[in-house]
């Protein structure tokens, strides 16, 4: 069993509150990315936002991760918001070589920019690619206004990604906005996350949906729904989507990518879903004791 055709994850591969279900009971946190990999075939790399890993890190993540897993990492905050894409060759540069060793377990890279980054800095954005080698795939995620729109401004930023040959990454949070804001966890997630129209325009090959989900799952269906017929259309269109489930406590994440896989796996073929290792029913002793006789 294996998710085909497309890439499903969540934000993270390290949390202890998936212990027992997605993970194993007896899982170690250095266990972590190998179990969660047995299961999905990506993730979202957040930590290289905020910094670049190590050597030994990185080689464990490519030891960890199987052939055919991909990290969606981001690009570090130095370059897209302190340098705001500008005069960061060596940053990237050393950015780069730093995840080179991870071969072809690199998925997209995400270039997340800062809300204030509008229709000026487009010169920007397209100098940048420039420096960012071309061996890889790469997904840009806007946050300002101008650019949900509907306007000429939307337009130039869809027609570059696209003469780029880059996705625009999709930031859904429509399920979020739903949810009880009294849970000071849900409040803070509300707060944080961009409240912004959901425009799913596909500008490249590899179209990135991050779904930013109501903590009880069985409210997100609705949303759900459409999504999996967007990802579906997608597929039978040759793209190769992907899409990030994540939660206000990203306990539920991997349940939202279940039920996410289900709903999609009725419209397209799409594989199935490993069991989780949390889920491997251990091993009867019985029958252990019987092979041993022998």
């Amino acid at each position: 069993m294996t998710i085909s055709s497309y890439y499903l994850g969540c934000p993270i591969w390290s949390f202890r509150g998936w212990t027992g279900n997605l993970f194993s009971a007896e899982a170690k946190p250095a266990d972590y990315l190998r179990q969660y990999a047995a299961v999905f075939n990506t993730v979202e790399g957040n930590t290289t936002f905020y910094a670049v890993p190590d050597a030994k890190t990185v080689e464990r993540w490519r030891l960890d991760a199987p052939a055919g897993f991909h990290f969606c990492f981001k690009l570090p905050r130095t370059v897209t918001h302190d340098k705001r894409l500008r005069q960061a060759g060596a940053e990237i540069e050393a950015f780069f070589t730093r995840m080179a060793p991870l071969g072809s377990r690199l998925g997209p890279f995400l270039i997340q920019l800062p809300p204030s980054f509008g229709p000026v800095d487009l010169p920007a954005l397209e100098a940048v690619f420039s420096a960012l080698p071309a061996t890889y795939q790469y997904v840009v995620e806007v946050r300002h206004r101008a650019f949900f729109g509907g306007g000429r401004e939307e337009q130039a930023l869809n027609d570059l990604l696209a003469g780029l040959g880059a996705d625009r990454a999709i930031f859904d949070t429509r399920a979020l906005r739903t949810a009880d804001p009294r849970d000071p966890v849900v409040a803070g997630a509300q707060q944080r996350k961009p409240d912004l129209p959901v425009h799913p325009v596909a500008t490249g090959r590899h179209p990135l949906y991050r779904f930013v989900a109501h903590p009880d799952v069985a409210a997100n269906l609705p949303w759900l729904e459409d999504l999996a017929d967007l990802v579906a259309e997608w597929i039978a269109g040759g793209r190769t989507p992907y899409v990030y489930m994540h939660s206000p406590y990203d306990v539920c994440a991997p349940q939202l990518g279940r039920e996410f896989h289900r709903l999609l796996a009725g419209r397209a073929p799409v594989g199935e879903m490993p069991v989780w290792p949390g889920e491997v029913p251990p091993p009867d002793p019985e029958v252990g004791g019987q092979l041993a006789l022998f």
